[in-house]
């Protein structure tokens, strides 16, 4: 999954299980290591997550196919077919993370948080994972177990930038924590020095904190 989805109420995106000979910016190269999330070498923006068990060749066409249904917004379609993906792969944590976006569509969030909950049984520091479940999390409400969903992602993962644009703005919007939103957007804005919108945000802050 690449990096380019920043916007704090949006979702990061379909998440994909590459071919074998891609580079792996996404849910995973499917390498028989164990469960592991790694930042790709220095100069390179992303990630990469090591799983087992590897998709066979019918579950990856059944994901590439869900994720076409799902850039298409037939999220109900897509259901079905990551269900099966699920059930010949229950260890790939990708197709559990695209059917909790399903669901959200659909407007589901008990169904969508399940999927969310199993992929960070199977994988705790998988940041899109964080990343979905902290604004499925923040949407009910929930704002204290949001921040800590991406506390903790961000414990293990500091560089995924949309989990740290999104805490900065729960902290901002939500929960009324100044200094932390602050610290998040500068950390992020550090990382990211072409959106404006956030140094906007920034100079805000320390205005408002300065009053």
């Amino acid at each position: 999954l690449g990096l380019a989805a920043l916007v704090g109420c949006a979702s990061a995106g379909p998440a994909r299980v590459p071919a074998a000979q891609e580079m792996p910016v996404a849910a995973g190269e499917l390498l028989p290591k164990g469960p592991s999330v790694e930042p790709l070498p220095a100069g390179r923006e992303g990630f990469l997550i090591v799983e087992t068990p590897r998709l066979d060749a019918q579950g990856r066409t059944d994901f590439e196919r869900a994720i076409a249904l799902l850039r298409e917004r037939e999220y109900a379609q897509a259901v079905p077919l990551l269900e099966q993906v699920i059930a010949r792969s229950p260890g790939v944590t990708a197709p559990y993370i695209n059917l909790a976006l399903a669901y959200r569509q659909l407007e589901q969030p008990e169904a969508a948080e399940r999927q969310l909950k199993t992929a960070l049984t199977l994988l705790p520091a998988h940041p899109v994972a964080s990343h979905e479940y902290g604004l499925l999390l923040r949407q009910a409400g929930r704002f204290a177990e949001a921040r800590t969903i991406y506390e903790q992602s961000l414990a293990s993962f500091p560089g995924y930038l949309p989990v740290r644009r999104n805490l900065g703005i729960l902290c901002d919007l939500y929960l009324n924590d100044l200094a932390c939103a602050l610290e998040q957007y500068q950390l992020y804005s550090e990382a990211m020095p072409r959106d404006e919108q956030v140094k906007i945000w920034v100079a805000d802050l320390q205005a408002r904190l300065q009053r």
